[in-house]
């Protein structure tokens, strides 16, 4: 039934492991389209250290082939994963073998995941999913798809005409579910669009040692073409050093001691383009991991802004996942795809935005994952906002030591 509710979302106290020093990030909000229309893979990881590891693997692949040379750019690589996963579940042959091999994880390993983050009503993140739903007297949704997904991602399910009001009710849906920080996610329905698979993720915290007024001063920084540019800059004493083969850099801490804003800073000779070209997942696990608190660390950070806006289907596609988008896709398992026509992925819209002040980080990031019949075509612009501010950043669960968000400053803006 239209606007029928099945699932409430629920907050995340974002998978539970490891002790020790456990570091805040700053606070961040994400938001996950899938919209949809129309062969059981191998286990990739076999312990929680391996699927730690596939995430960040994704993350900064995603993240360097998202990025272009001189443009500032933050995605939400686990938002942009939660709302593909949600979509995975749908797929089959070899349409799902190239989604698992470019994540790196089973479908069971990914739901099962995903599950786990969405288990409690505490802590500084939040998670919601919902399922819009097209046509089911026509073209109705396989019974195991609905019920994989409100199961594992506590989804919301609504039916609607995908219309003017359907737009505005996932617009207002992603609006709330992200504290208003992303207002819109989709500007257009496109014709033939038969389902939407929407993820919000919300971060927000203040930092564990808020700045004080003294701690803020008059700076000037110098971009990568020689240009000082004034801004503001806030100091601090820090006491966890990063230290990786290109770049060194600080994490600060934020309430509870889980999660941290991480920064680093390419050595001098190396730009940022280049340093982000030669980023590994496995090298940014290594930074993370071994995190040295013996340091008293002098820390200077701008205050910052920043907004995003791009689609991602030539990034996903040159990472591996071709079929998908193709009318080779194969979605039998969220359609009856033999008695109807068959469907791929339309559009992967990613919005981002994030703050920085004295008080706290706030950001936000919505992505939307598009599916209509294959006959469609696919709309591939790229929209980007730059800030022109050479530094790489993460948020960063330190419990699973895996990056939220990644994203780079050329210019310091707010």
């Amino acid at each position: 039934m239209e606007g029928d509710l099945y699932f409430l979302y629920r907050r995340c106290d974002m998978y539970m492991k490891k002790a020790g020093r456990m570091i805040r990030i700053f606070s961040s909000l994400t938001a996950a389209i899938v919209v949809l229309g129309g062969c059981p893979a191998a286990v990739y990881a076999s312990s929680q250290s391996d699927i730690s590891s596939a995430i960040t693997d994704f993350s900064v692949e995603l993240f360097r082939k998202s990025a272009e040379n001189g443009e500032s750019i933050l995605i939400s690589p686990f938002s942009v994963l939660s709302a593909l996963s949600m979509t995975a579940n749908g797929a089959d042959g070899d349409t799902l073998k190239q989604m698992e091999d470019v994540f790196g994880l089973s479908l069971e390993e990914l739901n099962d995941y995903f599950r786990t983050c969405i288990s409690g009503e505490e802590g500084a993140v939040t998670i919601a999913n919902s399922l819009w739903l097209k046509d089911q007297d026509k073209l109705p949704v396989s019974p195991e798809f609905t019920h994989t997904v409100t199961d594992y991602y506590q989804s919301e399910i609504f039916e609607e005409p995908m219309d003017e009001s359907t737009l505005s009710k996932i617009n207002s849906w992603v609006d709330e579910n992200t504290d208003g920080m992303i207002q819109e996610i989709l500007d257009k329905i496109q014709p033939g669009t038969l389902m939407y698979l929407v993820n919000a993720l919300t971060f927000q915290a203040k930092w564990e040692k808020v700045y004080e007024d003294t701690d803020v001063y008059q700076g000037v920084f110098t971009d990568e073409d020689g240009n000082e540019l004034d801004t503001d800059m806030m100091r601090s004493t820090e006491s966890v050093w990063l230290d990786g083969a290109n770049a060194e850099g600080f994490m600060k801490f934020y309430e509870g001691g889980r999660y941290t804003f991480a920064a680093l800073l390419p050595d001098e000779g190396i730009s940022l383009d280049d340093y982000v070209d030669s980023l590994t997942g496995s090298e940014i696990s290594d930074i993370i991991e071994s995190r040295d608190a013996s340091y008293t660390v002098h820390a200077e950070i701008p205050k910052f802004s920043s907004e995003t806006d791009m689609e991602l289907p030539d990034v996903l596609k040159e990472m591996g996942i071709t079929d998908a988008f193709s009318d080779r896709a194969d979605f039998s398992r969220m359609y009856d795809t033999e008695s109807n026509p068959g469907v791929q992925i339309s559009e992967v819209i990613h919005k981002t935005f994030i703050e920085v002040n004295e008080q706290e980080t706030k950001a936000a990031a919505a992505t939307a994952v598009g599916i209509m019949e294959t006959s469609l075509a696919i709309d591939d612009t790229e929209k980007y906002i730059s800030l022109n501010r050479p530094f790489l950043y993460m948020l960063v669960d330190c419990d699973e030591n895996i990056p939220l968000f990644i994203g780079t400053v050329y210019a310091p803006e707010v």
